[in-house]
């Protein structure tokens, strides 16, 4: 659907050279000379560029129908990953290119942020912090609860991160999925 220079607003999808982008950002410039332009920030679905674009007035863009949807992971086949469409209980197939690293990460009945663009999944994203258990890890070392070194360590969804000197095997702790780095230890 075209819609007018005027009609932008943050958040908003486009398709620009055959690329679906969100509006991040959004400038209406009116200089002492010429005519009024538009300055738009856009960042790319599916690589995260950023690309700026300037505007006139009087041209228009292709807006793209976005939707977004929350899913729950079900189960992994192979490269695919299955989650179930928490507003129609229906079996949608996900392939591991749209879930990027986020697949290490991936709990079961984990609720997923997705992004779709004519009934097709472009985007799903994990939550940005996870409570995982450390599954395996060198034992921790009595009374060392300086934060200055670190060891390697597997959480309950098979993912390796570093972890300080101090945690022990069985014990839970929060992650950062965007950075694959330990936060903290989690008390139950």
């Amino acid at each position: 659907m075209a819609i007018t220079i005027n009609e932008i607003e943050n958040g908003m999808g486009l398709v620009v050279d055959g690329q679906l982008y969100f509006v991040t950002e959004y400038n209406h410039v009116k200089p002492g000379k010429g005519s009024a332009f538009v300055r738009v920030r856009l960042k790319n679905i599916r690589t995260d560029a950023v690309l700026e674009r300037t505007y006139r007035t009087a041209e228009t863009l292709e807006e793209a129908d976005l939707e977004r949807r929350r899913m729950q992971f079900t189960y992994a086949s192979g490269d695919e990953y299955h989650f179930m469409d928490q507003s129609t209980f229906e079996d949608t197939v996900i392939p591991k290119p749209l879930l990027g690293d986020g697949v290490k990460y991936l709990q079961d009945n984990m609720e997923v942020e997705t992004i779709l663009y004519k009934e097709q999944v472009v985007k799903a994203d994990v939550p940005n912090f996870i409570v995982a258990v450390v599954t395996e890890t060198d034992p921790g070392l009595k009374g060392d609860s300086s934060k200055s070194g670190y060891k390697p360590a597997k959480i309950d969804t098979g993912a390796s991160i570093q972890v300080p000197l101090f945690i022990a095997q069985g014990e839970t702790i929060k992650v950062d999925t965007r950075t694959g780095v330990y936060v903290e230890r989690v008390k139950k």
